[in-house]
């Protein structure tokens, strides 16, 4: 669903007959209504049943791509993809049902697998939906995806079971509709800063408005009886930093994405360009999402035998790698496909890692709702990272003929700062309490939060 859309952007405004800036609303509203369902549908999830929040999400997908499906106008295909966005809570239900009902000799893989599937689904998606909309109607993409949505409900119907686990007490209506509004104050003035002006009184304005909206929700939250986010789970060292990481590590993961597509595309009389047809270019880096999946064992591994933490910094160094072998091997498609499977594989290790330091740090009864709050972050870090690469790429530009284009100096730029954001998690990661370090204060935790129903994973009480 992140990259269905992606191979129309350049169309959408002909397509929905609309533009530019209107037309990027159908990106924009995924964006949005993603960051703000998952946190929610964890909780939802916790309260009312994972595998019943699972079939909602599910079918709520397919049916925003019913909505897209016909659409040849700019509302309902906003409208269809905001519902595509709620449906992006499958990840942290998923992850937190493997808790519930597997066994622990295969929940560190599972885990880690459908962790990486954030990004082997983006990676796969986008040449075959490039695909699509070079050979058939583009109209086709959304059906396809409703079908898939469909398909997907049936299978989670029919094989997955309800967890048996259930956090107690009331929804947190007033904490939902705080966090909705904080969310969607800080993203869109992220998302939207470029077409509105990033010193305009609209984009700081939302920008102080949702520094007042989250910090009224967070006195609210610390205060209700059965909050929508636990902040005090939620500020334990390993959960915050562990959070923290997933920001940055999602900023390193977009800004790949956002340059490597331009640099393959882009025509060669540039001097840099590799002149790649969409579908060429999707070609490239799908390999990177196979690379994913192929080293998400191999995290899970390194998870059980030396802990989550070392799988985050191991990815987070791998990241880095990747970006500096960027500078130097970005000339041709080749060296593209090189360094982009590096920094796939380091992101495979770190997403395959960071459920497993939420899931040991909080109790079986908030799982959802903490995988949840880990996936916004990781959405907080892409929609920061397509800010902040998009205002380097639009300010340092080169002419061909009367056409404006990012600059060679531009996109290195950009691999510096991702690089750089890389760095910055693997310290971040340090700062992660060890193992022994967790399971004391797990171990004190639970006698002191009567949230916590039983021992944590890893603690000496377990």
């Amino acid at each position: 669903m992140q990259t269905l859309i992606v191979p129309l952007i350049a169309d959408l405004p002909r397509l929905l007959n609309t533009s530019a800036a209107n037309a990027s609303w159908a990106i924009t509203a995924t964006l949005l209504a993603g960051a703000v369902a998952t946190p929610v549908v964890g909780r939802l999830g916790d309260l009312y049943g994972k595998r019943r929040l699972l079939l909602i999400s599910a079918l709520l997908l397919a049916a925003g791509s019913v909505v897209c499906a016909p659409a040849d106008s700019l509302t309902p295909m906003v409208i269809g993809r905001a519902l595509q966005g709620v449906g992006m809570g499958v990840i942290p239900l998923g992850i937190s049902i493997m808790r519930d009902v597997l066994p622990p000799q295969r929940l560190g893989s599972a885990m880690a697998l459908m962790s990486s599937s954030l990004g082997v689904g983006g990676a796969l998606g986008l040449p075959a939906s490039a695909l699509v909309a070079q050979h058939a109607d583009w109209h086709v993409l959304f059906w396809a995806a409703a079908v898939l949505g469909v398909l997907v409900a049936v299978a989670v119907f029919l094989v997955v079971p309800e967890s048996p686990a259930g956090a107690t007490g009331r929804f947190d209506v007033v904490g939902a509709i705080g966090l909705s509004a904080g969310l969607v104050l800080l993203l869109l003035p992220v998302s939207k800063g470029g077409d509105w002006g990033w010193t305009s009184g609209t984009t700081l304005g939302m920008f102080a408005a949702s520094a007042v909206v989250l910090l009224l929700w967070g006195w609210w939250e610390l205060r209700t009886a059965s909050p929508l986010v636990d902040l005090r789970t939620s500020s334990r060292r390993q959960v915050l930093l562990t959070n923290l990481a997933s920001v940055v590590v999602g900023f390193a993961m977009y800004a790949m994405s956002l340059i490597t597509p331009q640099l393959l595309q882009l025509p060669e009389a540039t001097g840099y360009g590799l002149g790649q047809s969409m579908v060429a270019a999707g070609l490239w880096m799908a390999p990177g999402g196979l690379v994913m999946m192929a080293v998400s064992p191999l995290a899970a591994r390194l998870s059980a035998g030396r802990g989550p933490k070392i799988s985050l910094f191991t990815g987070a160094v791998v990241i880095a790698c990747g970006y500096v072998l960027a500078l130097g091997l970005s000339g041709s498609p080749w060296g593209i496909l090189f360094y982009s499977a590096v920094i796939s594989a380091g992101i495979g290790f770190a997403y395959a890692a960071m459920p497993a330091l939420i899931m040991t740090a909080v109790p079986r009864s908030e799982t959802a709702a903490a995988n949840g709050l880990n996936s916004l972050m990781r959405a907080i870090g892409t929609s920061t990272s397509s800010a902040v690469i998009g205002v380097v790429l639009a300010n340092m530009t080169m002419k061909l003929g009367p056409v404006v284009l990012p600059s060679e100096e531009g996109f290195r730029t950009g691999f510096v700062i991702g690089g750089g954001v890389a760095v910055l998690a693997a310290l971040i990661v340090l700062l992660i309490p060890g193992r022994r370090a967790a399971a004391t204060a797990g171990t004190a935790s639970e006698i002191g939060s009567p949230r916590i129903e039983e021992p944590l994973p890893g603690s000496r009480a377990s």
